[in-house]
């Protein structure tokens, strides 16, 4: 198996880098980034593919996950970093137009004897239908939903989205020396809902020991059954299911 990453020096990606490096199905990883990538140092299946502008797929960089099975759409950036430096345009182009751009550029590799799966990591709290009082995040992430939706070619090309809720990587060793230090107001949040979340609000809570295989697994098809017999935690646009995080909670646990 042959899979794509983006955003794999961040919380989500590492934890799926992590997954891909211990999985012995995965024969090829590459990795579009715009700068090194340390965990995955060492590994001869890795190919970091040195890439700066995401809205734009040349026949260099195509040539090099020709045969891919998936990709993992790891790459983002919290609304809480969303200030002066990140405006809200910035926000915009990384959360919904990356993503479409390079849907729309993967959408025309030749694909083998599956579809190419494009599963794209979105986030609790987006809706496809917006109301004046919904958070920036909630509106956009719920636009490149519908956007990607749209890509989707049921022999072809399939298009996943997944919404995880509160990212924990409290259990998970391996990614700790890689991840970003959160900021001052992640970690003061997580302080006080961290505890909550791994008891109490367990289907609010994302482990990325657990979230990261489970959206390996899904770029490979793993799931394509589960998802084929659905559930309410599990809903449906122009054939492009969204998963909430409780329904990868209960798939993973399966």
């Amino acid at each position: 198996m042959h899979l794509v990453l983006t955003g794999a020096t961040g919380l989500v990606g590492s934890g799926v880098l992590d997954a891909m490096l211990k999985s012995k199905d995965i024969t090829k990883i590459s990795i579009l980034s715009r700068r090194p990538v340390p965990m995955a140092a060492g590994d001869p299946r890795v190919n970091v593919i040195t890439h700066n502008d995401f809205t734009k797929y040349n026949s260099e960089v195509l040539d090099q996950i020709q045969g891919a099975n998936g990709v993992v759409w790891a790459l983002g950036i919290s609304q809480l970093k969303v200030t002066k430096e990140v405006r809200q345009s910035e926000y915009v182009t990384i959360t919904r137009d990356f993503p479409v751009a390079a849907a729309k550029a993967f959408s025309k590799i030749s694909p083998n004897n599956e579809p190419f799966r494009f599963i794209y990591v979105s986030g609790h709290g987006a809706t496809l239908e917006p109301t004046s009082f919904t958070p920036i995040f909630g509106r956009v992430k719920g636009e490149a939903e519908r956007a990607l939706s749209e890509l989707h070619v049921p022999t072809k090309f399939h298009v996943e989205s997944v919404r995880p809720a509160g990212v924990d990587a409290t259990n998970h060793e391996a990614i700790k020396p890689y991840i970003p230090n959160p900021g001052m107001l992640y970690n003061a949040m997580y302080l006080f809902m961290g505890p909550l979340m791994r008891t109490v609000l367990q289907s609010l809570h994302s482990p990325t020991e657990k979230l990261g295989p489970f959206l390996m697994n899904m770029a490979i098809g793993k799931y394509d059954k589960q998802l084929e017999t659905g559930g309410n935690d599990i809903s449906s646009i122009n054939g492009s299911r969204i998963l909430e995080n409780a329904a990868f909670r209960r798939l993973y646990e399966q």
